[in-house]
């Protein structure tokens, strides 16, 4: 599995969605925990591998109300792939799915995912923001895999 490229990592106010910087190489090696420590904020996240795997405007950030990691992006799809995608993402969850949802946008053709990325497999509160972005896009893309053989 080859590493996932970063583009740009922004530090972002949740309740504006102000962006208060933009994080450099250091940043990355942050424990995801950062997001736990400033809860009022999300990482909006650009990679041009997250393009060949069809994935858009990904953020991170912890829920307010269950503090959990969440990964909130756009999947760009059809919409009979509803069984496919949410099959697949219980299974990686191991079936914890607090604060899971999905639905799908007719008018812009696309999937828009919140999931508990925290409950993946290998998911270590301790793990860098690199690491855990890693291991996300490692199951973006067994998810891209199984969509493209369906």
């Amino acid at each position: 599995m080859s590493t996932v490229t970063i583009k740009t990592i922004e530090v972002c106010v949740k309740e504006t969605e102000e962006t208060v910087r933009f994080a450099d190489e250091h940043f990355l090696q942050e424990p995801i925990s950062y997001l736990k420590s400033n809860i009022a904020e999300f990482l909006f996240v650009e990679s041009p591998d997250f393009d060949e795997i069809k994935v858009d405007s990904l953020a991170l950030e912890v829920d307010d109300i269950f503090k959990t990691y969440m990964a909130l992006f756009g999947l760009q799809g059809k919409k009979k792939e509803a069984e496919t995608i949410r099959t697949f993402i219980e299974e990686k969850l191991q079936h914890n799915l607090n604060g899971f949802s999905i639905s799908f946008s007719d008018n812009e053709g696309f999937w828009e995912l919140n999931v508990p990325f925290d409950s993946l497999k290998g998911f270590d509160e301790t793990m860098s923001i690199q690491d855990a972005l890693q291991l996300l896009y490692e199951a973006l893309v067994g998810l891209h895999e199984v969509r493209a053989n369906n």
